[in-house]
């Protein structure tokens, strides 16, 4: 019960299950605590916060931000950030914005591929009764195509479609990563940045910890390997920066998890007063 998962995702953007559920989860794992961080919105916190209070498990409010740097989407998670705070919520809906612009996008390409799919079975595939400060993403967009039959399950969606480099992928502009560390901090947050080794861009992640305001690496992703995590602690820790970790949870389609299950990647408890101290 010491440890902590710093990346998960709800039903406020691109996960399967309620925040509730992910803090119910967190407890059945074990976890100490669990982190919030859906994509450009902060509107699953309260829940969660609430559900965290009646079962004993540490809730952090966080937001994982989309940004881009060299062509290429990098993300950067907000820890402890106030989602009350005004000027903060309307730059994440601004960041909504270009999302909704990004998705009617990549529909227009489907499309242009000979594939008949419209925004309005995007909209149904998400759920009903999303809140405008809900968001929509590529995983929605995947769900859609495979309920028209266009491809048998959500990862043949990405493989053929919707991944980097593949026919439908858009890159919309969005703001720089130093930007949105900005944004977290004048928000009272500590920015990280997620998933490192998904980019292939180290030098741009080191010249975010030494120049661009990172207060810290994800290192333990359920997307690193080994080496990986050794590599990214390392130049963290080289930089008097902090090191976390977290499963990227998104919930299970037809049996298969987006990234990994809650608890998969985790660290220890300690690391929340770190993050609170900066």
């Amino acid at each position: 019960m010491n440890q902590v998962d710093l990346h998960t995702h709800t039903t406020a953007s691109d996960g399967l299950h309620r925040p509730a559920d992910n803090v119910r989860m967190a407890r059945e794992a074990g976890l100490a605590g669990i982190a919030i961080t859906d994509h450009d919105t902060v509107a699953g916190i309260p829940e969660a916060r609430e559900a965290g209070e009646r079962l004993g498990v540490a809730v952090v409010p966080g937001v994982e931000i989309s940004t881009a740097s060299g062509g290429r989407d990098i993300h950067v998670l907000g820890y402890y950030v106030d989602e009350r705070d005004e000027t903060f919520l309307e730059r994440l809906a601004s960041l909504r914005g270009v999302r909704e612009r990004r998705n009617e996008a990549i529909v227009a390409r489907v499309n242009a591929l000979g594939i008949p799919l419209t925004m309005d079975q995007v909209m149904e595939a998400a759920g009903e009764g999303r809140g405008e400060d809900e968001t929509i993403g590529r995983p929605h967009i995947a769900e859609a195509l495979v309920r028209a039959g266009a491809v048998s399950n959500v990862q043949e969606a990405f493989d053929r479609l919707l991944a980097e480099g593949r026919p439908a992928y858009v890159l919309p502009p969005r703001i720089a990563p130093e930007q949105a560390i900005a944004w977290i901090h004048e928000a009272g947050g500590t920015a990280i940045i997620a998933h490192p080794g998904l980019y292939g861009q180290d030098a741009l992640v080191a010249s975010l910890l030494e120049r661009g305001g990172a207060d810290g690496l994800e290192a333990y992703h359920s997307d690193h390997d080994e080496a990986d995590a050794a590599r990214y602690r390392a130049m963290a820790e080289a930089r008097g920066k902090l090191v976390t970790g977290g499963s990227d949870f998104h919930g299970a389609r037809k049996g298969k998890i987006y990234h990994g299950s809650i608890g998969n990647r985790s660290v220890d408890a300690s690391v929340l007063e770190a993050l609170k101290r900066r």
